[in-house]
């Protein structure tokens, strides 16, 4: 850890003293309370860390301490800062608020309706105005002002603008710049470093050209961080990318079992999804992987002397509006894979994704992107194509799943050829990582009920002092 703690930071959204938690895209530190809501509100909102609980890479944190050092926190309250907000009524919230609906209503106010940001004078074509942004961005990221940066992004500058008289994007820039900080900024707002300029070279290439190592490590980092991710969740280990091995594979413990054939085509329609739906997917079990694993924090940081309710979890990803029902659906379902169905999807998309990096990709013969999805998602969940449900669940549900269906039985005797793996885990690896996610798992199903319990019990006296008061 830095040293990053000190007693004069407060929490951006509340100004609670000794905020533990960071929302990376922001560039803002935050308190256990004011989490709670970040958390709901879904990744593409706000991407939410723990200064000490959770693994950063170096450059992030500084990144994200630069931007709150910076006052970045003054771009979401701009208005906020105008004297004429208090006679209009309008405040930030305070510790002493309650969490719903107070610091909730204001932080969905802040970071989801962008209610306070500083706008930009109407214009008849808004393209327009994102082109001429991204041009600023594309200019501004050569310097170190990540504030600028980020005000820009903030307004519709794309992080990936491909400059048409320059033939290159912002990354390009801050890469030849050797501004590391940018790079970071511009790779959680999507920039990829993949990308090839109008000459073929991509920002590692120039990183690399102009002596920025570092840099440029950091960066082919960034272009693996979703297969990382996923490898970690599974086995606690990272590929060595300086010595060209860029995925781990875990093999299932059960991988000399036969597969069904409900799982090889389960399988097989993964594989003939086209990249553009397989990056969609993978997308999606990255978010959840996040998800599951903020969760573990969160409970795990939390003073259970004291309530945690239902409204300070997160039992499903929250649903993002740009993308369709069915896919919000098939993220949604995610949360009701137990840990050996969903190790063994995380696999298969490993799998699949080292496979598609060698060539090869098999194409799909079904245009029809919702319906693939759909179709995946029931084969994963167990679920019948021509069940008809809701788009999306529009609130967390206690009802259990029965997850032991013909499909989910399927998923566990799947199996994974040992020629994929460029760092094989071994299967007693596998099954420590394996049974400790088990055990997390229903150590925080125990940790609901008796929360839930106790909100029952607080009720009740709620009630009879109520009773008691009108006597």
């Amino acid at each position: 850890m830095s040293k990053r703690l000190r007693s004069s930071e407060v929490c951006a959204d509340c100004s609670g003293p000794d905020p533990s938690w960071a929302s990376v895209n922001r560039g803002t530190f935050i308190c256990d309370e004011c989490c709670s809501v970040h958390r709901s509100l879904g990744r593409h909102i706000s991407q939410v860390r723990h200064l000490k609980h959770t693994p950063w890479p170096p450059t992030l944190l500084q990144m994200v301490e630069t931007l709150y050092n910076n006052g970045a926190n003054s771009i979401w309250e701009h208005s906020l800062l105008d004297p004429a907000s208090l006679i209009s009524g309008r405040r930030k919230a305070n510790p002493q608020d309650k969490v719903h609906p107070n610091k909730a209503e204001f932080i969905r106010a802040k970071y989801q309706m962008l209610a306070f940001v500083h706008r930009l004078p109407c214009r008849d074509d808004d393209s327009v105005t994102a082109k001429d942004l991204s041009k600023q961005l594309h200019s501004s990221v050569r310097t170190g002002n990540l504030e600028t940066c980020l005000r820009l992004l903030s307004l519709g500058a794309q992080a990936n603008f491909f400059h048409p008289e320059k033939g290159n994007t912002p990354l390009h820039v801050a890469a030849k710049a050797g501004q590391i900080l940018q790079a970071e900024l511009l790779a959680v707002y999507g920039a990829d470093p993949g990308t090839q300029d109008a000459s073929g070279k991509t920002p590692v290439d120039y990183a690399r050209q102009g002596g920025h190592h570092e840099l440029a490590e950091r960066l082919v980092e960034i272009q693996y961080e979703l297969t990382d991710r996923l490898a970690f969740y599974l086995c606690g280990r990272k590929p060595d990318h300086k010595n060209g091995q860029h995925f781990i594979i875990p093999q299932m413990a059960d991988s000399s079992l036969d597969l069904s054939e409900l799982a090889k085509a389960a399988k097989k329609k993964l594989q003939s999804l086209s990249n553009h739906l397989f990056e969609e997917l993978a997308m999606d079990v990255y978010d959840e992987v996040d998800r599951r694993e903020t969760d573990a924090v969160w409970l795990a940081t939390q003073n259970h002397s004291t309530l945690v309710t239902e409204t300070t979890v997160v039992p499903f990803l929250p649903v993002n509006p740009e993308y369709s029902s069915t896919r919000n659906q098939g993220r949604q379902k995610l949360a009701r894979f137990n840990a050996h169905e969903f190790a063994t999807l995380v696999i298969d998309i490993l799998s699949d994704a080292k496979r598609r990096q060698q060539g090869s990709p098999l194409s799909s013969s079904k245009d029809n992107v919702e319906l693939i999805l759909k179709t995946i998602s029931n084969q994963h969940s167990g679920e019948s194509q021509d069940n008809d449900q809701p788009d999306y669940d529009s609130v967390a549900s206690d009802e259990d799943t029965d997850l032991d269906t013909t499909a989910s039985k399927a998923h566990r005797q799947k199996s994974l050829d040992s020629d994929l793996s460029d760092g094989p885990v071994t299967v007693q690896e596998f099954m420590e990582v394996k049974n400790a996610l088990v055990a997390s798992e229903a150590k925080i199903q125990q940790l609901m009920k008796v929360n839930n319990n106790l909100s029952d019990e607080l009720r009740i006296m709620q009630k009879k002092r109520h009773e008691a008061a009108c006597m």
